[in-house]
């Protein structure tokens, strides 16, 4: 199985191949060689079907396909053969072998596409495993109740204290009374 690791807040942190059978509860991922900890408790169902995340421990996954990048251009193609096809003028043997082959590449494209395994809360992307059945296709109401983490703040200078324009509110924030006068003053 190959795991694309994702952090809490959906930010990539590389890869990582595992043996589900072996269930190793540590892994090295590979750009970076940093080691993480892998979730294996009720992970599995008894069938070996991964039934959660085995990076968040996130209950809620769900199956989707991953197609080769050449499918953009087989579909542009295609949908050229079809124009020509449509003018009429795929009478003419050349034309008609060159529809073929991009009927061949459409082909291709759909046995090699990939199935996957996401988890709904980190996005971590499951492949080179067999899929439950129960793992039904992205839901938006799922989605919904697995919101990713919210991201660590970056680590920004600090602002410099000669600023000579004052800083900027927020349209949003509340509005914040204007400092008394001394004209104003009972």
């Amino acid at each position: 199985m190959r795991i694309q690791l994702r952090d809490p807040s959906r930010r990539p942190l590389g890869r990582l191949n595992v043996d589900p059978t072996a269930r190793p509860t540590r892994g090295t991922v590979e750009p970076s060689g940093r080691e993480v900890y892998l979730l294996w408790d009720s992970a599995v169902d008894d069938a070996g079907h991964l039934r959660r995340c085995v990076v968040c421990g996130c209950p809620a996954m769900f199956r989707t396909t991953s197609f080769p990048q050449v499918t953009l251009l087989v579909v542009v193609v295609a949908f050229a053969g079809a124009v020509i096809g449509a003018l009429g003028y795929a009478t003419d043997p050349l034309v008609l072998a060159a529809l073929f082959v991009v009927l061949a590449l459409d082909i291709g494209t759909l046995i090699f596409a990939k199935r996957q395994l996401v988890c709904y809360r980190c996005r971590s992307t499951y492949t080179d495993l067999s899929i439950a059945r129960y793992h039904g296709r992205w839901d938006r109401r799922e989605d919904e109740r697995h919101p990713a983490a919210p991201a660590e703040p970056t680590r920004t200078a600090a602002p410099t204290a000669n600023r000579s324009e004052p800083p900027v509110a927020s349209p949003l924030a509340a509005p914040v009374p204007a400092p008394k006068s001394a004209q104003e003053a009972p």
